[in-house]
């Protein structure tokens, strides 16, 4: 598989990444654990050798099967993972609330970014995962908990004492990596992007592209949506995020499926799907390093490494992102 240098760093990170958020079971209706394994093998046997995970995907159970799936190969395979969401302490600064995790108990999250909470997340991390090192670690949300120079210090502190190689940060703005860049020096930043959500071309990806920062980008494929897949009549239940998610709106849905349907010619030529087709776009655009892209299976896993063998010519590039115009 290809792959692309992560800003600055030395870090090569595959163009698909393989996206942990789902296996941790919180937000997409529960997981099996087993299958998880297998889809992490899978992985790693089509040349996915990075993996993205983070403490607050299932309450540590993303990492912990992570961790599970490495025993023995940790050598092969390149971890990210995040801090700055605690569930297990009050500390910090409001996020949000969950009331339905895989075991039923609602969980409180806030967002903490002191240091001392930073370098308690990474033991944790580090415990979970069964390493002594993460490959690059990222600061999961901006707060207001610490200011930008104890967070960085903090990073700056882990990186030399070699328990992390690299730090990033995800969900950040321009002016908030401006802030931070005065104070660490940070290679990337994970941020949402598709062909449904395109606030990043505005700011956010011109400044990375300017500073070569590396940019790693979620949720490629819109929860799914952009697989085609997901017909006007298929429900889901409480505890998975698409049950209320505004691009699942029966509206939202009908016009996606029109605009995927006129692609389904290209995406038949290439011999490949109307999935392929979005993470493919997204992996076109200058300066974007990754797409982060998940599974819980291996036929899943087989799937999105079709996508990072797809090359799109500039007409064809232009044509997808046209078709997506206004929704």
């Amino acid at each position: 598989m290809e792959h692309r240098k992560l800003g600055k760093s030395e870090i090569e990170l595959p163009v698909v990444t393989f996206g942990a958020w789902a296996i941790g079971g919180l937000f997409w209706g529960g997981n099996d654990d087993a299958t998880a394994v297998t889809a992490i093998h899978a992985a790693l046997d089509q040349g996915m050798d990075a993996i993205d995970t983070a403490p607050i995907y299932g309450c540590g159970h993303s990492e912990n099967l992570v961790g599970k799936a490495l025993i023995g190969k940790r050598e092969k395979v390149l971890l990210l993972t995040k801090c700055g969401l605690r569930w297990d302490d009050t500390s910090g600064e409001f996020f949000l609330q969950l009331t339905e995790t895989p075991d039923g108990r609602p969980v409180t999250v806030y967002k903490n970014v002191t240091a001392a909470s930073i370098v308690w997340e990474c033991e944790q991390s580090l415990r979970r995962l069964q390493t002594d090192r993460i490959d690059l670690y990222q600061m999961h949300w901006p707060s207001s908990s610490a200011p930008a120079d104890e967070t960085m210090e903090a990073l700056e502190r882990l990186k030399k004492q070699g328990k992390i190689r690299e730090f990033g940060v995800s969900n950040y703005s321009a002016s908030q990596m401006g802030e931070a860049l005065m104070h660490g020096r940070i290679v990337s930043n994970q941020v949402k992007y598709s062909l449904l959500e395109r606030g990043i071309e505005q700011e956010t990806l011109p400044f990375c592209r300017q500073r070569n920062l590396g940019v790693i980008c979620f949720s490629p494929m819109a929860l799914g949506l952009l697989t085609g897949k997901v017909g006007m009549d298929r429900a889901f239940p409480p505890s998975d995020i698409r049950s209320s998610h505004k691009l699942y709106t029966p509206e939202i849905r009908a016009r996606v499926l029109q605009a995927l349907e006129s692609l389904r010619p290209m995406a038949e030529a290439h011999q490949a799907t109307l999935g392929h087709l979005a993470v493919a776009w997204v992996l076109a655009q200058p300066g974007v390093t990754t797409a982060l892209v998940g599974a819980r299976t291996p036929q899943q896993v087989e799937e999105n490494a079709a996508a990072a063998r797809l090359k799109l010519s500039p007409d064809e590039v232009s044509l997808i992102g046209k078709a997506f115009e206004g929704i």
